[in-house]
């Protein structure tokens, strides 16, 4: 084939993945999807290889992956020109019950010649817990309407009786069929624009070009890895629910142009809903891998082949039927994902020509709180708070984090505009805003991520109720790189109104110090916003790089002239002394000279 139609073929393929996303976008009604990008649009080749990797969250390329393979082996010679599939069951293929794949085959001339897949976080999965995230769940079968593979349109027509089936059993059906077939838009667009690709060069062409792209990406890979330092790094992952803390513990260990993966040593599966399975672990550790070595190179099959994990079985990273995974995405997935981040991030700065790829950890702990209840206008209304999609940046190895910069397994994705939360629910903000001293320490820093709170408003029962699966707020997971300092873990609290009837807050000039009464932590469970009361949530930031005290100290000042970092952080970390608004040198010198010598002191007495 001439190098100019593989490229013209590559392209057009990325613009049929693109296209297919503006159109999930565009149909859908969800926050979590057009405003949070919780989504993800793929191509396969006819055997249920990734062909083509789509931007959103990038866990997903390989598990619909997987999705596309167990769909082609339960439906042999069941499969037909606009048929679409469903699948959510985690334990085939599945991160969660919540997210939802449709995978629908491409063919031309009769014969089954590509996959279009893609999944968003429906609404509800009818959970014993609102909006899928389900912290009280024992098991899966807690854990809402989860199916190994299902028609859901044959030769192009709704299967009515299934669809019927699947909103009798969630709490918002308007909502979840919009995102039904906001995705079956979006497997139409994919099919049809790859229909129109081969139409004008041919089945032979295009399959050829397929198979050279994955084979180019394969030598790509393996040719970077080639040029990277041999070696094993570690990293782990402190996971609290509950005052029980669980362990997602990783080698990663790089030989010639392979990188395995190994989990030997996290803890067993755990009794809350943190779990995941072997195919979402394997979406874990991809999610950082993607971006971070493959920048330029394509996502699919070839990128995965010179890659092992491995995971026992039984253990929180690859549990076994029936242990509850609901809020796996946000849990042991999140821990592979920043373990990943980190031993890549070893394994870059430890090559000369590599080390400006190295990054700390980004934004390594969602918050995940789905609020319910009715809204000012007397319906139903079921929604995350898209702020734990805003992210944090790690510190590079030349620069600061990227402040509330997103994060790395989703490139695109942000939190939704205050006018637009507010607008849905019953609810009002009273701030949002940077958090101080929450990016990690280092020479640089990680970027900072945010605080925010809100109280009911005009709410028709007093307010609403809110899922919150928080995992604790006990241990940072944004770990930095290189002597670089982990950014702030989570808060999230509870504040309890005066009993004495004053005002409710109307602003919060001075952050969480602006809201009377009582507090008390929360992280786990079901937990109601009512009357006077406000949530306050902060967020973490990501990991910083290099020892904080070869921090310039005029950036430090800068940062505390900023708000990004307090006087007695930047004096007890960075060591910086700021006096008058100004470095004070000499004292900078000294008050550095004596956190060094403290630092040997504890060395030597250990």
């Amino acid at each position: 084939m001439d190098p100019m139609t593989f490229s013209i073929i590559r392209h057009r393929l990325f613009r049929i993945v693109d296209e297919a996303v503006i159109t999930l976008k565009h149909v859908s009604g969800s926050a979590i999807t057009n405003e949070g990008h919780d989504l993800m649009v793929s191509l396969y080749r006819a055997d249920g290889t990734l062909l083509m990797g789509g931007v959103g969250f990038l866990h997903h390329l390989t598990s619909a992956a997987e999705a596309c393979k167990a769909i082609i082996r339960r439906f042999a010679g069941d499969i037909h020109e606009g048929d679409v599939f469903l699948l959510n069951d985690p334990y085939t293929a599945a991160l969660h019950t919540s997210d939802i794949y449709l995978v629908a085959p491409i063919h031309f001339d009769g014969r089954l010649v590509a996959w279009a897949a893609c999944f968003v976080h429906v609404t509800d999965i009818g959970a014993v817990n609102p909006g899928g995230f389900a912290p009280q769940a024992p098991d899966i079968f807690s854990e809402g309407f989860s199916s190994p593979g299902i028609k859901l349109m044959d030769r192009g027509t709704m299967r009515r009786d299934v669809l019927d089936t699947i909103l009798n059993m969630v709490r918002s059906p308007e909502m979840v069929t919009l995102d039904l077939r906001s995705m079956i838009a979006c497997c139409n667009v994919a099919r049809d624009r790859m229909q129109a690709l081969i139409a004008k060069y041919g089945p032979a062409k295009v399959d050829d070009a397929c198979a050279r792209l994955v084979e180019q990406s394969e030598a790509l890979l393996r040719a970077r890895l080639r040029e990277l330092p041999d070696g094993s790094w570690q990293s782990r992952q402190y996971l609290d629910v509950m005052g029980r803390t669980a362990r997602v513990v990783l080698t990663m260990t790089k030989t010639a142009d392979r990188l395995v993966f190994d989990f030997t040593g996290s803890d067993p599966q755990s009794p809350h809903s943190i779990n995941c399975t072997k195919w979402a672990a394997l979406g874990g550790l991809f999610a950082p891998l993607f971006p971070l070595l493959c920048y330029d190179i394509t996502w699919n099959e070839g990128v995965i082949r010179p890659i092992e994990m491995i995971a026992p079985e039984g253990s929180i990273v690859n549990c076994t039927r029936p242990a509850p995974v609901s809020v796996a995405t946000v849990g042991a997935i999140q821990s592979v994902n920043n373990a990943a981040c980190t031993t890549i991030g070893k394994m870059l700065a430890a090559s000369d020509k590599y080390r400006e790829e190295a990054t700390a950890v980004w934004h390594a702990n969602h918050f995940a709180i789905f609020k319910f209840g009715r809204n000012q206008r007397g319906g139903y209304s079921i929604g995350i708070l898209t702020e734990t999609f805003a992210g944090a940046g790690g510190a590079r190895s030349f620069a600061d984090g990227v402040e509330i910069g997103g994060e790395v397994p989703n490139p695109i994705s942000r939190m939704a505009n205050v006018e637009q939360v507010e607008g849905t629910f019953p609810i009002r903000y009273l701030f949002r805003r940077r958090a101080r001293d929450s990016g990690g320490p280092g020479m640089f820093r990680g970027g900072t991520g945010g605080e925010m709170a809100i109280v009911p408003h005009k709410a028709p029962d007093g307010g609403i109720d809110y899922v919150i699966s928080g995992k604790g707020a006990r241990h940072p997971m944004s770990e930095g790189l290189a002597g670089g300092w982990p950014g702030a873990p989570n808060s999230y609290i509870w504040v309890h109104a005066p009993e004495d009837g004053g005002d409710a807050p109307v602003s919060g000039a001075e952050g969480i110090d602006s809201l009377p009464g009582r507090r008390e932590r929360v992280s786990w469970g079901v937990f109601p916003l009512r009357g006077r009361d406000a949530l306050y949530v902060r967020w973490n930031g990501g990991g910083g790089y290099g020892d904080p005290l070869a921090r310039d100290p005029e950036l430090v000042r800068a940062d505390v002239v900023a708000g990004l970092v307090g006087t007695a952080s930047a004096r007890r970390i960075y060591g910086v002394e700021i006096t008058d608004g100004a470095v004070d040198a000499a004292a900078t010198q000294a008050l550095r000279t004596t956190i060094r010598q403290s630092r040997l002191a504890r060395e030597a007495a250990e």
